[in-house]
């Protein structure tokens, strides 16, 4: 499902991997009614709210042509 490079939503501006040609992103906000900090559960692919506060996932998929980004889960 993911693939190499991981790209993380998260850290210092100008610092990540280099977005170019050819990749292929989920980007995958998690909007948290409570508290900011979540936990992955044993499965290893779930994500929970640590306070157990209701919160929503939702994800768009982009590539990156050479003319631009290009929303692929666009209705």
């Amino acid at each position: 499902m993911h693939e190499e490079p991981p790209v993380p939503n998260y850290g210092q501006p100008g610092r990540g991997v280099r977005i170019k040609e050819g990749y292929v992103l989920a980007i995958e906000p998690m909007i948290n009614q409570g508290k900011p900090e979540t936990e992955t559960l044993d499965d290893g692919w779930t994500v929970v709210t640590r306070d157990g506060s209701l919160s929503a996932h939702f994800e768009h998929t982009i590539a990156v042509t050479d003319h631009g980004p290009e929303v692929l889960t666009l209705p």
